[in-house]
């Protein structure tokens, strides 16, 4: 086999017509400018080209319901293996999805408690065990003791229980066997009655056994004319019966009911188990599920309050009284990836019996995939984590740890930026992750801008040299540690890795003082939310604020769960619940407070950067301002691919039509109406034209890249604006004031090279924190606005990063304050003040390890972040 992947004509998106060679069974890096075009090699020409061989070798019969996936615009591939996509967006946001469920530890764990579990009655709390049919008529006696009305006693079957289907055959066999009467969905009807079911609908149905009259007596002793024995011999043959035609369950009915188990019964108190089996223990279905709020946990679907009835545990009873080592399956998903290391070791050195025969092929399951989580720097986690709530990087790794645990050979694995949201301390873990994914024989491709990542890797691409309509072309490739030591490449990124560019330590910090008259302070007192260790914790106003430690720590706790959701309340109108805390502080300092977060900035392929930062409503007035729309009598409303009037209404202003793929992600395909362009012929036609062209720019080299970016004679229709990036963008409206700022701060945080109407679900998390940070750069600044900011460099090259803390730093020396939770040294070494919490991750963090300037933190014991940002203040 082709020891290399050999790549010809690659035109996908910006790429400028590549040709690149690299090596396969290696651990190949591809760095760049943010909007190079890395990703568009990865992954929109890579990846895409390996999904559509895949569903080519189907057979037509498969393919006819996968519809059909267009050739990525690359001449020729080859070498290309079988190809898996790990990114940052294919995570579930449902609310029942935990980090169990997305590793399949949760299955396993419902394999071992049904198989291995032992039941303990939730009212006495004795252990229960199989009643024999002895036992069970002791019970049944007493039942009817208990008879206060005197009705009959009805002996049941519960033959079938909860399952869909018509059973009618069943029924007729039940005839045969002498029986006359059943009861279904709770109603009594005769066997000698034609009894209609509904195939798709789920059904109890239960055999009446016997009818026995009530006040007999039972006792064996009774002499020949009481007819005790008699009467016990009628009522445990009808339990036996039941028992049989029950499957060791049968239902015993006066004026209560109860059921009774030759398996799980209570003899004490009657309390019966259902069939304990995998689905007694999922929140998903209904047998396993607590009633009262349908597995969710809360009250309601988007309530924060906890369920009344299983206080959040999302089981039934039942489920929640099965035991293994005196923990339910609740306890244990309440565990950190480390607790429940510990709990499943302790477990499988017990001493050997049957539990360890039955638990051992989950136990291993189970104990394998918390090995791999660990081995990627998940182990601060806990099991129950809803998948809604992690980071881009840590659904990432965790399918990552997935993927090593299916020990697949001769695959080619694709990952964006798995060190998102790693402590430096980590990264030689996930580093040897990703060397023992291509030491299996695979091929591992990373997307990545860490330094520590890229000099670990086998061979580099670095594409380049801009972004945009700049990037597009390989800039330098070749093995590491070789090419780093090339001094002639003219890469930006090899002369960042070689120190010839850097990040400058400044000069001259804003000062931090805490004298009477010196630096105020938003103070949080007690903080005690998730695993902080009550703490205090002062963030200076007016400046920038670094919180740092390894992950796990307690750093979004503290800044979102306390911080945010109390100023968020107070000043906001919000209703959070807030992070346990005694007080917060020197709240009279601040009047505003935006969260700026990587969640998306819209779920549809209709948002985009231009709606989001408010630029798309001036361009559709400009365009409605036109000679042409003026004549036609179009309003701005007309320019909207949201509503009916100018879209194209065959794709209903998408540009693109989706395709169920059904057991994959769905496929868009470009409208054969509209060609992708979104919009009806007629609006097409009118275009708007800049008043003066362009304008004059303020130098030749400016004058030379706008000639270059648009055409100043040429108008642009409204399609044709929605194509345009940023880059373009801010050339083509200089001349319209209002219009020109607001793109203009989209080029300054580094997403120059964005198309205005980039669909907001193809934007990483970092792309889309930083459009919100752009939309609220666009506001009217208070000047004493708390900007709160979760690794904002995410996705961002080291020169990006030097732009971004220009515009960050520039807001706080306008007064603002600014708290951002980073690993990126950089920005830590330029803040004004820095946080460290720890020292570790879970339980084994959440207390104030250092704080003070970088340097004075940089000093201090104890701090696993210490050591590394000494290293880049020398």
């Amino acid at each position: 086999m082709n020891n290399k992947i050999i790549i010809k004509g690659a035109r996908e998106h910006n790429l400028k017509n590549i040709n690149l060679e690299i090596p396969r069974d290696k651990m190949v890096v591809f760095t760049g400018l943010s909007g190079s075009g890395k990703s568009s090699l990865a992954f929109d020409t890579i990846f895409a080209e390996g999904q559509r061989r895949y569903i080519e070798s189907l057979s037509a019969y498969a393919r006819q319901f996968l519809g059909r996936l267009d050739k990525p615009d690359v001449d020729e591939i080859e070498g290309l293996s079988p190809a898996i996509s790990i990114d940052q967006k294919s995570h579930s946001s449902n609310p029942r999805s935990t980090v169990a469920t997305i590793t399949e530890i949760y299955d396993y764990l419902r394999v071992l408690f049904a198989r291995g579990g032992k039941p303990f009655c939730p009212t006495c709390g004795r252990e229960i065990k199989k009643l024999t049919t002895e036992e069970i008529v002791n019970v049944a006696i007493q039942v009817s003791r208990e008879n206060k009305s005197e009705k009959n006693i009805l002996i049941l079957a519960p033959a079938v229980y909860g399952r869909k289907g018509e059973y009618y055959q069943m029924l007729y066999d039940f005839l045969n066997a002498g029986f006359g009467e059943v009861r279904i969905d709770g109603a009594l009807r005769s066997l000698r009655e034609r009894i209609d079911l509904s195939r798709y609908k789920q059904h109890t149905i239960e055999l009446v056994v016997d009818r026995i009259p009530a006040g007999l007596d039972f006792s064996a002793k009774g002499g020949s004319s009481s007819g005790g024995k008699d009467n016990r011999l009628r009522l445990s043959e009808a339990i036996e019966a039941g028992l049989k035609y029950g499957n060791d369950v049968v239902t015993i009915q006066t004026d209560k009911e109860i059921r009774l188990s030759a398996k799980f019964t209570c003899p004490h108190d009657g309390f019966s188990f259902p069939e304990i089996e995998p689905r007694l223990f999922s929140f998903n279905s209904p047998y396993g599920a607590c009633e009262a709020c349908n597995g969710l946990g809360t009250e309601s679907l988007f309530s924060e309050k906890i369920c009344p009835i299983c206080q959040g545990k999302r089981l039934k009873t039942e489920a929640l009284n099965v035991l293994i080592a005196g923990k339910n399956i609740t306890s244990i998903t309440s565990y950190s990836i480390t607790e429940a290391v510990a709990f499943f070791k302790k477990l499988a050195e017990g001493k050997q019996s049957t539990f360890s025969e039955i638990a051992e092929v989950p136990m291993r399951e189970i104990r394998n995939r918390l090995g791999f989580m660990m081995d990627v720097g998940l182990e601060y986690l806990t099991l129950e984590r809803r998948a809604g709530t992690l980071s881009g990087g840590e659904a990432q790794r965790i399918r990552l740890a997935s993927q090593i645990g299916s020990r697949l050979t001769g695959t080619l694995y694709i990952l964006d930026e798995p060190t998102i949201g790693l402590h430096q301390r980590d990264n030689a873990k996930l580093i040897n992750t990703l060397h023992e994914l291509r030491d299996l024989g695979n091929t591992v491709i990373v997307v990545e801008h860490d330094e520590a990542t890229i000099r670990a890797s086998d061979y580099l691409v670095d594409v380049g040299p801009g972004a945009g309509v700049h990037g597009g072309t390989v800039v330098a490739a070749g093995p590491i540690p070789v090419i780093l030591n090339d001094k002639n490449k003219g890469s930006l990124t090899i002369e960042y890795l070689q120190g010839k560019q850097f990040i400058e330590v400044p000069e001259k910090r804003r000062k931090v003082t805490h004298s009477t008259h010196g630096t105020n302070f938003l103070k949080v007192k007690g903080a005690t939310a998730n695993n902080l260790k009550n703490i205090d914790v002062d963030f200076p106003i007016g400046r920038f604020t670094a919180i740092t430690g390894v992950s796990g720590s307690g750093k979004s706790t503290l800044v979102y769960d306390v911080l945010y959701k109390t100023l968020a309340n107070r000043f906001n109108g919000a209703d959070y619940r807030v992070g346990a805390h005694k007080a917060l502080l020197g709240l009279e300092y601040i009047n505003r407070v935006i969260n700026i977060d990587q969640s998306p900035i819209g779920r549809t392929p209709r948002s985009n950067p231009a709606t989001y930062v408010g630029a798309w409503g001036f361009i559709r007035d400009l365009f409605a301002a036109t000679e042409d729309a003026r004549v036609r009598g179009w309003k701005p409303g007309r320019f909207s691919f949201n509503v009916k009037g100018g879209r194209c209404e065959n794709c209903e202003g998408h540009g693109q039509i989706g395709i169920e793929m059904h057991f994959l992600p769905t496929v868009w395909v470009t409208c054969d109406v509209c060609k992708g362009k979104r919009f009806d012929r007629e609006t097409l036609e009118v275009e708007y034209v800049p008043v003066s062209g362009i304008g004059k720019p303020s130098s030749a080299e400016a004058s030379a890249n706008a000639k270059t970016l648009v055409d100043k004679s040429a108008g642009k229709n409204i399609y044709e604006i929605l194509r345009m990036t940023v880059e373009e963008a801010v050339q083509f409206f200089r001349d319209i004031p209002w219009l020109h700022e607001r793109l203009k701060i989209l080029e300054e945080v580094g997403l120059g090279y964005l198309e205005l109407g980039q669909s907001a679900t193809t934007l990483s998390g970092g792309e889309a924190q930083r459009i919100k940070l752009s939309a609220e750069l666009g506001k009217r600044d208070t000047r004493r606005t708390l900007y709160l900011l979760d690794e904002p460099t995410t996705g961002l090259h080291f020169a990006d990063v030097k732009n971004l803390l220009m515009v960050l730093h520039r807001l706080v020396d306008r007064g603002n304050t600014i708290v951002v939770i980073e690993h990126n040294l950089d920005v830590i070494k330029t803040a004004d003040w820095v946080i460290d919490l720890g020292p570790g991750g879970g339980d084994k963090g959440g207390k104030i390890v250092a704080f003070g300037t970088p340097e004075e933190v940089s000093k201090r014991g104890g701090s696993q972040t210490a050591p590394y940002l000494k290293s880049v203040l020398k």
